[in-house]
């Protein structure tokens, strides 16, 4: 009996100390994967920030505040942070509006419904860098289907400030605003149907309804794809570099262009380049923090 209960006690301190080791064996490549694609490489670039890092052999060595001074004294700085931030304000509007829009057409749709979400859908399975391929194509002088129509009428929609970013702008909703309508979608599906009901029998027209129930109880969704679109236009680099390759006349330069051509182009300074980086991880930090504030609840604040 003795033998028993001491075996017992022993099967019971085996599992209660295989449950954590299962825990953290379970959590471990993932934990792995974290270290070596985020910590690892984030602590070499606050490294770099604070180094006089050439990209090629030269002197390696502490080169601290210089670093910062001249990331915030590049030419180029100020002008790459303001088109940036126009760049993200147009997008984010166009996107979570269109990506509204689209959600409630196909909510409300009944006979077309599967038919829409697709079609909206599809452009979300291309790439980004196949689809900048695509309209760089599109929107060439030469070679694009509109070239004769182009040449005719004196159009250059990449030759232009303006051309060049609205033209941007464009493939970015065409690509992604039925990624954001999905999104949105989810949500909407996510407010009870009993909710609307009631608001009906009260007498509440569409816009009532809309803008007193959906708009509020869509705050979480709208937080978090306002988060995605603010942090990926803040972040844009493969859509500029592929079609404008931040001309004409350096007029749309992001910053995170800008940290590729110091880094590999002109100036060749890693030290430069990974203190912008720092620089743009921390503006991102508190844009962020500032959304999610924003879209908090009352009550929750």
């Amino acid at each position: 009996m003795a033998l028993s209960s001491t075996a017992r006690r022993s099967r019971y301190a085996r599992s209660a100390l295989g449950g954590p080791v299962q825990g953290w064996l379970y959590a471990a490549p993932t934990a792995l994967f974290v270290v070596a694609l985020f910590v690892i490489p984030l602590l070499l670039v606050l490294q770099m920030s604070g180094s006089e890092w050439p990209l090629l052999r030269g002197n390696m060595g502490p080169n601290f505040p210089e670093n910062f001074t001249d990331a915030l004294n590049h030419r180029l700085f100020w002008e790459s942070v303001r088109f940036t931030l126009l760049y993200t304000a147009i997008t984010t509007v166009l996107l979570i509006g269109l990506g509204l829009g689209l959600a409630l057409l196909v909510q409300e749709s009944t006979r077309w419904k599967g038919f829409l979400r697709t079609a909206f859908l599809l452009p979300s399975a291309l790439g980004l860098a196949s689809a900048s391929l695509l309209f760089y194509v599109l929107y060439s002088p030469i070679a694009g289907p509109f070239a004769g129509l182009m040449q005719s009428w004196g159009i250059t929609f990449l030759g232009s400030p303006e051309g060049a970013l609205w033209s941007t702008v464009f493939l970015i909703v065409w690509r992604f605003a039925g990624f954001y309508m999905l999104l949105l979608l989810v949500g909407l599906q996510g407010i009870p149907e009993e909710i609307y009901e009631a608001a009906r029998i009260d007498g509440g027209s569409r816009w009532q309804i809309f803008r007193d129930i959906t708009v509020p109880l869509l705050r979480p969704t709208f937080a978090l794809t306002t988060v995605m679109c603010v942090t990926g236009s803040l972040l844009a680099f493969d859509q500029f570099y592929i079609l404008t390759k931040g001309g004409p006349d350096n007029s749309t330069m992001t910053v995170v262009q800008l940290i590729y051509n110091i880094a590999f182009q002109g100036q060749n300074s890693l030290g430069i380049a990974a203190a912008l980086s720092v620089i743009i991880l921390l503006a991102l930090v508190v844009i962020n923090v500032v959304q999610l504030r924003a879209f908090r609840r009352p009550e929750e604040s």
